[in-house]
Formats: structure tokens, sequence, C-alpha cells
């Protein structure tokens, strides 16, 4: 199987997003690239035992992408080897009437990792620097002073906003939570095929639903505000990566990897040792125990 690290993906430098991948052969069949996934992936949820025992660092995993991008799937098959304490999902919709009578940034900073724990956004605050910036009628229902109509929205505002986002992630970042930003890049050709898929498959028509036509005509405009969102927001202490993901095999042993890969660099998470006087008092408690 090809190698690969997590520099291959991770954005250092401006970019434009037709000149990403969206498929990457990793010279393997897809059962093997399963079990490779499946040892990873289990080398990942003994690292977060090591976590959460460590309790200084909590993660942040992000995850954006096209309507069919596979975060679904991806989600259950990277961390299904975590103890469930360590790892909470938290799927972000169209915000709620209380969620509106907060700032936009609210219900993303309750749902922050605890340390020695994950949190997984599926969707994240992204969704506001993306899909306001292409319905930005949406706006105006989080009542912000000075915009009373989509006019009153200009570049000025998506400037204030990056920065917004670019200082609660260095906030958290500084305080302990190792962040994490994965953009599902799936092609214009393969997300159609998905989408109908949902349409021919029973089982899985459930999913569709026709606004995800509406906003497949929007494409191009979602690519355009990918591209300006990732340009401005990765650095160093919150990365994005692109990650291939018209092979979803391939997308979830990337992602995979890149966490275990990264999270590995991380030296000083380890074990608490037990205090000295305890360690002396182990050979009369296990006395204790024979003992009963």
């Amino acid at each position: 199987m090809k190698n690969t690290k997590p520099e291959d993906f991770r954005i250092t430098q401006p970019i434009k997003i037709k000149d990403l991948q969206t498929n990457l052969h990793l010279d393997a069949s897809k059962e093997e690239i399963e079990k490779e996934l499946s040892m990873v992936s289990k080398k990942l949820g003994d690292l977060q035992n090591t976590l959460y025992a460590h309790g200084k660092y909590g993660v942040l995993v992000c995850f954006q992408g096209m309507d069919t991008a596979g975060k679904d799937s991806l989600i259950r098959e990277v961390f299904k080897e975590f103890n469930v304490r360590g790892v909470v999902c938290h799927s972000f919709k169209t915000p709620t009437a209380l969620e509106l009578r907060h700032n936009y940034l609210w219900r993303h900073y309750v749902a922050l990792p605890e340390r020695g724990k994950y949190s997984v956004f599926n969707r994240t605050h992204y969704e506001n620097v993306l899909v306001t910036r292409v319905h930005p009628e949406y706006l105006l229902y989080e009542n912000i002073p000075g915009i009373e109509n989509i006019d009153d929205v200009n570049e000025a505002f998506w400037n204030k906003r990056f920065q917004q986002i670019n200082d609660f992630e260095k906030t958290i970042a500084d305080n302990g939570t190792i962040i994490f930003k994965f953009f599902l890049n799936l092609s214009k050709e393969e997300q159609k095929n998905r989408l109908l898929r949902r349409l021919d498959k029973k089982s899985k028509n459930w999913k569709f639903s026709p606004g995800d036509l509406k906003e497949r005509k929007l494409w191009d405009s979602y690519m355009k505000n990918y591209e300006d969102a990732i340009n401005k927001t990765s650095f160093n202490h919150a990365p994005w990566y692109n990650i291939p993901a018209d092979d979803k095999p391939t997308a979830r042993y990337l992602v995979t990897k890149t966490l275990l890969e990264v999270m590995q660099t991380y030296t000083d998470i380890q074990e608490p040792e037990l205090a000295e006087e305890l360690k002396l008092q182990i050979p009369s408690y296990i006395e204790q125990l024979n003992k009963e």
C-alpha cells in the first residue's frame, strides 16, 4: 500500500480547490485498505485511553464537506475502536431558537471537548461562513445589530467573522485543545453518482431531499467560499487537511492515519504514574485481595 503522511494533505499555503485531489489511489484493494484502517483505528483508540488518563488535552475533530461526502459513515469507522466515554459527536444542523438567542459560536463553545476527550463536529462553526455566505438571508435570523437586510452584509462583515473564528480557535488551542479540520473533498461527478444511488436504492431513499438538488446548483458558489474559508483559517494551531473523498474507504483511512500520526507527536501525553507511596503499598494491596 502506498505510504502517506499528514503533510501530504495539510494546507500550508493558499490553495485553489480545483487543483486539489478528490481521488487518491493507494495501490491497494478495498479489503486491504479496510484491514489497514482497522489496525490504525485500534491504535488510535488505545492512544485515546492514554489521552483520557493524562487529562490535559482535549481533541476537536472537524468535518466539512458537501452533501454525500460521507461524513456520517466516516465518523462511524474512524472512531469505532474508541471507548464511548472518550468521544462525543455533535451534528450541527439549522440553529434552534435557543441557539439563535446567542452569538453564532455559542453552540460550538458548549460542545468543545473536555480534557481527555474527543469532540467530533459533523459540520462545524464553518457553516457560518459557508452556508450563510451562499444564503446570506439566513443571517437575518441571527438578529445581529446593524444587519437589517442582506444589503448590510459586505466583505468587511465576512472578514470580521473569519477573524472571530481564528480568535476562537487560537484561544482554545492555547488552552489545550488539539484541533483537526478535515475538508472531505468530493468531486461534483461523484456527488451526482451518490445522489443517484440514494434514489435508486430503496433503503437509501430516506436520505434524499429535493433540497439536495437545489444546493447542487450552487456548487461553484460553495467551492469559492470553501476555498476562501480554508485559505483564511489554516494555521499551525488549527490546520486544514484536504482529504480526497471520492472513495470512502480511502478517505476513512487517510483521516484515521492523520489523526494517529499527529497525536503520536504529542510525546508528553503519557499515563500518569502512581505516587511513590502508593507504589510501595502495591504488594500489601495484592495480599489483602488474595486473602479475601
